[in-house]
């Protein structure tokens, strides 16, 4: 074969070859199946796959991402078609939120309210019932202060008081939105009283009967704010309820004419008690008022309520007034008063707007009449001032109220 017959050759057979190896590598072999696919390599991954997913469907809430979320009620998970095995929570700097598994292992939730503009991230694991296991995570923010408001409130949890005690509650953020947020708060009294709110501006919110508690009654508060708008963007987180007690009815009459207090425990006279009242030139306030705090001994220095010297200093500085019971926000207490002399007492009015009683210096002598009457007062009772010359006390300058009619107090409801 001459060299140009050999490489024709050779380039015809390489043609030929070349078509089968192409024919080759384009067609299925003859074991293989048709369009179907189900036995190839990717099905059978596939189809293993699927048999290996839990059927466990586990849900966090609030949804990953979420901002503004609620203190209270907010974090949660549940499981469907399966049980939780294992969920954690933790801040974003790794502090454990502690919380518990249902009895029947479907939900999770937090053991403690949330804190406010926290992150927090939740880890959850469940198995179905072929003990496959499935895995969720998510993380959202709690809502921040500047987004929400809180009330506090007075009484105290548990707290036996007396009779005029109203509920107060003050708003952290001017409320806008009354009746949505008066809506949120219920006061109920097991002796069957209507009790109905009355706000005073835009931060305060009060709630009495129509008389003074009945002795010896509960008296419940429930706030139920959590999610509640208060104002554009601004929403409630509190989510509370508390009790406390009315003890026994005392209601004590000052009489800045003649100079004597009546003090009476279920409408009987039970003790009457020197004072002196406001000196001509600084009356006392008139009205029903009622007692906020008890102190022992306390500080009062008359340039905080504007009795000030021409330098500017308070007309009178005392360290250690004893047995002081307070009456008003502006400053008017019921107080012992050691450095007048005995025979001021039932005579001459000649405090500075408050109500004096004789006592001992330190506070230590529980003979006096300032240690009877401290001793004998709950926080709650109420002291009604005459005859002053001076005028009634504003209802909102400490927990007043009571100086309100009824129709005036309804008035004052958002609802």
């Amino acid at each position: 074969m001459t060299e140009s017959k050999r490489r024709k050759g050779l380039m015809t057979a390489s043609a030929l070859l070349g078509g089968v190896l192409m024919l080759t590598a384009c067609s299925g072999n003859s074991s293989a199946t048709g369009a179907s696919g189900d036995d190839t390599s990717q099905a059978k991954a596939d189809k293993a796959a699927a048999q290996e997913t839990s059927d466990a469907q586990i849900k966090i809430t609030p949804g990953d991402g979420t901002d503004n979320a609620s203190i209270n009620n907010a974090a949660k998970v549940t499981v469907s078609q399966g049980a939780l095995t294992a969920v954690t929570m933790t801040t974003t700097d790794g502090k454990p939120v502690a919380g518990q598994i249902s009895a029947d292992k479907t939900s999770w939730k937090p053991s403690a309210q949330l804190e406010r503009a926290t992150t927090y991230r939740i880890a959850a694991s469940a198995t179905d019932s072929k003990g496959r296991a499935a895995h969720e995570n998510a993380s959202f923010t709690t809502v921040a202060p500047a987004h929400s408001f809180i009330g506090s409130f007075t009484p105290d949890n548990g707290s036996t008081v007396g009779v005029g005690m109203p509920v107060s509650v003050n708003f952290d953020k001017a409320i806008t939105n009354k009746a949505a947020v008066q809506k949120g708060i219920t006061v109920t009294s097991s002796s069957g009283q209507e009790v109905v709110g009355h706000w005073f501006g835009a931060n305060r919110l009060d709630f009495r009967p129509e008389k003074y508690w009945t002795a010896g009654s509960t008296v419940t508060l429930k706030l139920s704010l959590d999610g509640v708008q208060g104002a554009q963007g601004v929403y409630g987180v509190q989510q509370k309820t508390v009790t406390f007690h009315i003890g026994r009815n005392q209601v004590s009459y000052v009489d800045a004419k003649t100079k004597q207090m009546k003090v009476t425990q279920d409408g009987k006279v039970v003790k009457t008690i020197p004072i002196s009242a406001g000196a001509p030139d600084h009356t006392t306030y008139q009205g029903q008022m009622v007692i906020s705090e008890k102190f022992a001994q306390t500080r009062m220095n008359g340039a905080t309520v504007g009795f000030k010297d021409g330098d500017g200093k308070g007309e009178y500085d005392i360290k250690d007034v004893p047995h002081a019971m307070r009456l008003t926000t502006s400053g008017t207490f019921i107080h012992g008063n050691y450095w007048g002399a005995p025979s001021v007492f039932g005579s001459t009015n000649t405090s500075h707007g408050c109500v004096g009683l004789q006592d001992k210096k330190g506070a230590k002598d529980p003979n006096t009449p300032a240690a009877w009457f401290f001793n004998h007062t709950l926080i709650g009772d109420v002291v009604v001032v005459s005859h002053t010359g001076d005028k009634t006390v504003a209802p909102d300058n400490g927990l007043n109220g009571w100086n309100l009619s009824w129709d005036q107090w309804k008035a004052g409801s958002a609802v």
